[in-house]
């Protein structure tokens, strides 16, 4: 199955300013002919490109809030970022009524899932004390791991992200009240285009959200209706909610054992780190490709620290009012050995050979490595490749040549330029010659 991205290029705006091409975790994206080209196959949906492109050339594919009209029962899953993006004073009962008024029949927190997977964690370190776990919310730390760390895949938690937990309960409810499965729309409200990419390829049934609707769409809608903002929404877990904020998840853990990570840069630095054997005390790692974790998300509309103070504004008033929790420690405790919470398997991603005939794949790998050896090594990204490794990668399989890099062509020049003084300064005696020869004949006659 070819997977669905979220993340897209509107060429017509691309100014093939190399921009993206430098920011790109996993060097997926290349500028030829003077338009950025996304590789597919190695696009995590990080989103960095959409944040940092000049020109608002890259944009997240999601659904328009049109869609969730073609279901009988209309669902949103609204995750806990949604509440630091309205103003601070508007309670979380309010933000929840405000989102089911847009149009959707019903909203479930995924807050809810967030606390039954937090919870459960603890289940997984006990069964593994002598191995670091990886968290496996993420899924653009998921699939950079399957790209570029793949030695890591087996430390990944096998534990079902809390919006399909969350999904889970949904469709059970709906089947109890006699609806069928296919007359239920779920739609998760997304703070990143890597979550939207999750929620198109995912095939479950079972845990099947029909689909993602950004964030950034959501507030405007809100803000359109200009309705009497009340209160017909209960809120059912707060602990859950700390999962938008880096440190979320792992507040549910010892802090002596956990390390939580945010930006794709530094979590790219401490999975670097933990390859080499860094960090032996830690047993859990908590990484969020996203500045501050979800809150700061491509598609919010808020500053994340902003956010971010907003949610934990919001949590310790919750606290205050003790609240018991979505679920209790025996209820995650019972789903857990049920193994309601497993996942599929993650397995490292398969690279796609250079060559299908292991000869020629040999003969290509040695010319890459040729090739980069007469690169001048400065990985300026001015060729459109992200670095000389990438360039003479992009030659060998004739996606771009030795002349791509200005520095190369510039050798090239200075040469032929050499070449061509060398020639004119021996075909200049012999004209000479020959036009002295001519002249000394017309003088003799």
């Amino acid at each position: 199955m070819n997977k669905k991205h979220s993340v897209t290029l509107d060429v017509d705006k691309c100014k093939g300013c190399t921009t993206c091409l430098h920011n790109c975790p996993t060097k997926a994206i290349r500028v030829r002919n003077g338009k950025a080209v996304i590789l597919q196959e190695q696009c995590i949906d990080c989103g960095e490109c959409i944040r940092v492109c000049p020109h608002h050339a890259k944009s997240a594919l999601t659904d328009k809030i049109e869609s969730i009209q073609q279901y009988q029962v209309k669902i949103a899953i609204v995750p806990p970022t949604m509440m630091g993006q309205l103003e601070s004073s508007m309670q979380i009962g309010q933000i929840l009524s405000e989102i089911k008024k847009v149009g959707f029949d019903d909203v479930y927190e995924a807050a809810y899932g967030a606390e039954i997977v937090g919870k459960a964690l603890q289940y997984e370190l006990k069964k593994n004390p002598d191995k670091l776990l990886i968290s496996s919310a993420c899924p653009t730390v998921v699939r950079l791991i399957q790209e570029k760390f793949p030695l890591l895949v087996p430390n990944i938690v096998p534990l079902k992200a809390p919006i399909y937990v969350t999904a889970e309960k949904i469709r059970r409810d709906m089947i109890r009240k006699g609806y069928r499965n296919e007359d239920v729309g779920i739609f998760f409200i997304t703070p990143c285009a890597a979550k939207a990419t999750e929620i198109f390829n995912e095939q479950n049934p079972k845990l099947k959200i029909n689909g993602a609707i950004s964030v950034n769409d959501i507030i405007l809608e809100i803000k359109r209706q200009k309705q009497d903002r009340d209160i017909s929404e209960s809120v059912k877990s707060y602990s859950g909610l700390n999962w938008a904020l880096s440190g979320g998840e792992t507040a549910f853990l010892d802090k002596k054992q956990t390390l939580h990570v945010n930006g794709i840069p530094n979590v790219m630095k401490v999975l670097e780190e933990i390859e080499r054997g860094r960090f032996p005390d830690v047993k859990y790692l908590e990484l969020l490709a996203c500045i501050e974790g979800c809150v700061g998300g491509c598609l919010t509309v808020e500053n994340p620290f902003v956010a971010k103070k907003r949610i934990s504004l919001k949590v310790e008033e919750l606290k205050q009012e003790n609240l018991q929790g979505a679920v209790t420690q025996n209820q995650v405790e019972q789903i857990y050995d049920e193994g309601l919470l497993t996942r599929e398997a993650i397995l490292p991603k398969e690279r796609k050979p250079i060559d299908d005939d292991r000869s020629e794949a040999l003969k290509k790998l040695i010319a890459i490595e040729d090739i980069y050896d007469r690169l001048p090594g400065f990985d300026c990204g001015s060729c459109g490749a992200p670095g000389c490794k990438a360039l003479a990668e992009d030659i060998v399989t004739g996606q771009a040549s030795e002349m791509d890099c200005i520095f190369m062509l510039k050798d090239a020049i200075t040469k032929l330029s050499k070449d061509m003084l060398n020639v004119s300064q021996k075909v200049i005696p012999i004209m000479s010659a020959e036009k002295a020869n001519r002249n000394s004949d017309k003088n003799d006659k």
